[in-house]
Formats: C-alpha cells, sequence, structure tokens
C-alpha cells in the first residue's frame, strides 16, 4: 500500500482582514477581503499533494462555481478527487484574521460536505484500503468519520485524526486512531487537562492513550511546535521559522497533510511530525490556506537548513 487518503469538507473561504474583531451589532472597516479554497480535509490533501504524496481526497461537492474552484485547486496540487456532485450548494466559511497578530477565528457552513454518509464513504472503501495512510476530521458528519476509520481499520491502514472542530467522541472512536492530532484547545476538550504549557500537554496527551488512542498523540502548540506522546517518548518538536507570520489559517493542515505524507513513506512518526513542522513554518509565511501549501523541494529545502532537536 502507498499514499493517503483524506475525507473531509472542501469550503470557499471568504476572507477578511482588520485590526479587531466587531463586537456584537457593530460594523467595522476591514482592510482587505479574499476568496479562495479551503475546508480543513481539502486543504490537507492539498498540503499532502504538494509535499510529495500520491493523495486521493472523498467529499461531496455542489455544482456550482465554488465546486469548479475545488476542482482546480486539487488538479493543481496533484489530489485524485473521489468525490459525489449534488445540487445542494458547495460550503463556505468566514475567516477573520487579525491584522497586527495574523490570528483568526473561523464559521465553517459545510453545504453539500455536510450530507457525507457513511454510504458514501463506503463506496471509497477501495481508496481507503489502497492506501497506507487514512486521515479525517470533524467538519463532515460523525458518523462518516468513523466509518472511514473503520473500514481503514479493518485494512490495516495507518489512521490520524484531526479531532476540529472540537466536539465529543462517539465510544470507541479513539480506539480506531493509530494518531490523533488535537491543538491545545482540542486537547483540552477531549481530556479534561488545560494545555498551558509543555508539561500540561503531556499530561493531556497521557489521557488521550488511556482513553484508548492505538499509537500516539501528536498535540500542535501553535508557535511552539509539537508534542509527540507516545507509550516509551515523549518528544517536543520545536516550531520551524521561516519568516514573518502573515497568516496562521491553514497551519494546523499543513502539519497534518505533510504528517501524513512522511508516515505514508515509512518515516518514524517523530521525524514525520518534524516534516509536518517545516511544512506548517513555511505556510504561515503566506497568505490563503491552500495557496499557502509549500511543495516538496521547499520543505527539504528548509529542513536542510534548519535541523530540529528534542526536549
Amino acid at each position: 500500500m502507498s499514499g493517503v487518503a483524506i475525507l473531509g469538507v472542501f469550503v470557499a473561504d471568504t476572507t477578511f482582514t482588520a485590526d479587531r474583531q466587531p463586537e456584537m451589532g457593530e460594523t467595522i472597516l476591514g482592510r482587505s477581503f479574499t476568496l479562495g479554497p479551503g475546508g480543513k480535509g481539502s486543504n490537507q490533501a492539498v498540503a499532502a499533494g504538494r509535499a510529495g504524496a500520491d493523495v486521493h481526497f472523498i467529499a461531496r461537492l455542489g455544482r456550482d462555481a465554488f465546486a469548479d474552484m475545488a476542482l482546480s485547486v486539487w488538479s493543481e496540487a496533484g489530489v485524485t478527487p473521489a468525490i459525489i456532485q449534488c445540487d445542494e450548494p458547495t460550503g463556505a466559511a468566514m475567516i477573520f484574521i487579525e491584522t497586527g497578530s495574523g490570528d483568526n477565528a473561523i464559521i465553517v457552513a459545510p453545504g453539500a460536505a455536510g450530507g457525507i454518509t457513511p454510504a458514501d464513504v463506503e463506496a471509497q472503501a477501495d481508496v481507503i484500503a489502497g492506501s497506507a495512510v487514512f486521515v479525517t476530521q470533524l467538519e463532515q458528519p460523525m458518523d462518516a468519520a468513523m466509518r472511514g476509520l473503520q473500514i481503514a481499520r479493518g485494512a490495516d491502514v495507518t489512521t490520524i485524526l484531526n479531532p476540529a472542530p472540537a466536539a465529543p467522541l462517539p465510544g470507541g472512536m479513539l480506539a480506531l486512531c493509530d494518531y490523533i492530532t488535537p491543538n491545545e484547545t482540542e486537547a483540552q476538550a477531549l481530556s479534561g487537562i488545560a494545555v498551558t504549557d509543555l508539561s500540561s500537554a503531556r499530561a493531556a496527551a497521557d489521557a488521550l492513550l488511556r482513553l484508548g488512542v492505538a499509537r500516539a498523540v501528536i498535540v500542535t502548540l501553535g508557535a511552539h511546535g509539537v508534542l509527540y506522546h507516545d507509550a516509551e517518548r515523549s518528544v517536543s518538536i520545536p516550531a520551524v521559522t521561516a519568516g514573518p507570520v502573515v497568516e496562521t489559517t491553514g497551519a494546523g493542515d499543513a502539519f497534518n497533510g505533510a504528517f501524513a505524507t512522511a508516515l505514508a513513506e515509512g518515516r518514524d512518526p517523530v521525524d514525520a511530525a518534524r516534516f509536518g513542522c517545516a511544512c506548517a513554518g513555511l505556510s504561515v509565511t503566506r497568505p490563503g490556506a491552500a495557496a499557502s501549501m509549500p511543495t516538496r523541494a521547499e520543505i527539504d529545502d528548509l529542513l536542510a537548513l534548519s535541523p530540529m532537536g528534542s526536549a
């Protein structure tokens, strides 16, 4: 088996940049607006494709201009679509970006992808079973994500759950996950432990292992990199600085797509996490989540210049 299969959502990102968020009932002037491709699953597929993976993306689209945008960006990134097209509108997301920090707040309306069913996932069972790594998130319906993980586990495919946006998980889901990749907020929501530093991140990761995660928990820590934590080793992997931060939207997706790519190539998971950090570090220096995903050559060059240690 080789390659990466990703189940998730495509939405068109409407991105607004302003000095601050408006209060409820308030109107403020923004600094800029862009329209582009987004959705966590789609962003991860684009990241994996540009990082060198043979990647299939499983989703639902409408029959509209946003769907045309999706197909175009996937073609450019080398992503093979495994999709259903329907008469519902393709989804959209509202992204606010704070000018000074590059931090973001996001509302996602999945549209057609909100109707992904377990049967839709079963129709792509051969795609999942023929891959080395299967990735999903929580923007599409939970039962579809669960079915994808079950199919992958039944075919002995390595599984990654990016539990975003944070949501309660059904019983048995964590046991289907070889790797889980929460950020601080998601790790707290799943473990009940507030993640404020490396020590608390390790405590949350331990709790998630006890709850059933099969191999390892990778807590993404923004500017502090990631924590890789399994039953035998706990490694703090620093972030990679590739230039001034322009936008953090999609950094987690860059990490997950590149991490999956490196695992599919047979790399040690800590090395795969370092590869993911380099991809994320490059992505935040550019505007636009999907447009910011670096190429394999860029990632390899950055890693050659920025060897990363551990603690």
